[in-house]
């Protein structure tokens, strides 16, 4: 199991209670798997992505994303984990 770094991230909250134990930005439910996805995988800029998401701020999508690189093999988990159910959706 990935080990969570002990870095001090604000904006990033994890409980197993709330949104599957999945890392959101807090006061949201907008995972960190989420701003990878769309930021380092389908290459918007995160100018762009608080443009599309206006409830979100710069200072958020940053945080989310030092705190991927501070946890990568737990955010590569999640969104293969996430891909893999959204697959298995629509396939029935």
């Amino acid at each position: 199991m990935a080990k969570l770094a002990n870095n001090v991230h604000p904006y990033v909250i994890s409980q197993a209670n709330f949104c599957g134990g999945s890392p959101v930005i807090k006061g949201t439910k907008f995972p960190v798997r989420s701003v990878v996805t769309y930021v380092l995988q389908q290459g918007l800029s995160p100018e762009e992505l608080v443009k599309e998401f206006s409830h979100l701020t710069l200072a958020q999508v940053y945080d989310a994303l030092s705190y991927y690189y501070d946890n990568k093999e737990l955010i590569d988990k999640d969104i293969r984990d996430n891909s893999a159910s959204a697959a298995s959706d629509t396939a029935d």
